[in-house]
């Protein structure tokens, strides 16, 4: 039955193939700089020398192509209805060194589709996997079934969330019910548009505390980024955050991640 349909990842070890990492990038509640985050770990990876996809998870809503400047020519929707294979429709962020798929922002049926398509598509994500060292999904906000279906097929999951109350508890429904599914521990976290390392720590202590108690689990942070009015202006001029601001402090944060 497709409600039950798990995504296949059969193929996602081959035999003497190199396989890219495949993360899936999520948030729960929007607002927390989840696009930003996976626009800026792509851009770092690429810059220490790793190649590396950047794939609009978010279906319906994407907006990685308006961040970053880019009039995409082929799209996600050009995959979902059989026009094109994803390899060719592969767009160059020349700024950032990264590939971009981009989405489709405001069509309705692509956050809509069925579970088997869904999958076909996380096939085609993996068909192209031995030609990258990572491919990076932005997900849509949210928990919705979409989502968790995708961020199954992962290999890694990171949680960007902030300290604000309903962005943590959003980022603790969105880890239990991964948990709950049965893949739970490839969940990592990073605090974003924290005011300082510190703050970040008590963020992240709070969040793994109901981890702890509820869910018997300990999610590993992956890194906290410190907040910067930099960031806002580089998304206003649709320019990458490492392009523009290359030696702040935030920078150097998410080059730590990377």
């Amino acid at each position: 039955m497709t409600n039950t349909l798990k995504p296949d990842k059969s193929d996602t070890k081959s035999a003497g193939k190199k396989q890219g990492h495949l993360i899936a990038v999520a948030s729960g509640k929007g607002g927390v700089g989840k696009t930003w985050f996976s626009i800026c770990l792509s851009h770092a990876l690429a810059k220490s020398g790793k190649k590396v996809l950047l794939f609009d998870g978010d279906l319906g809503l994407a907006n990685i192509d308006v961040q970053l400047g880019l009039m995409a020519k082929r799209d996600l929707n050009d995959v979902i209805e059989g026009n094109l294979d994803l390899e060719h429709v592969v767009e160059r962020c020349e700024d950032g060194g990264f590939d971009v798929v981009a989405g489709r922002s405001g069509h309705g049926s692509l956050s809509a589709l069925p579970l088997q398509r869904l999958n076909d598509l996380l096939q085609q994500v993996r068909s192209v996997l031995p030609k990258y060292d990572a491919v990076i999904i932005d997900l849509g906000a949210g928990i919705d079934r979409t989502v968790r279906f995708i961020a199954a097929a992962a290999d890694t999951s990171i949680v960007v969330t902030t300290d604000e109350p309903t962005a943590l508890t959003d980022a603790y429904a969105f880890i239990k019910l991964s948990h709950a599914a049965g893949h739970g521990d490839n969940i990592k976290i990073v605090i974003n548009m924290s005011a300082d390392l510190k703050e970040g720590e008590g963020t992240y202590n709070t969040l793994v505390k109901a981890c702890k108690n509820f869910l018997k689990i300990v999610p590993p942070l992956v890194g906290i980024i410190r907040q910067d009015k930099r960031v806002k202006e580089a998304i206003r001029a649709q320019t990458p955050f490492l392009t523009r601001s290359p030696n702040s402090e935030t920078a150097q944060d998410i080059e730590k991640i990377a």
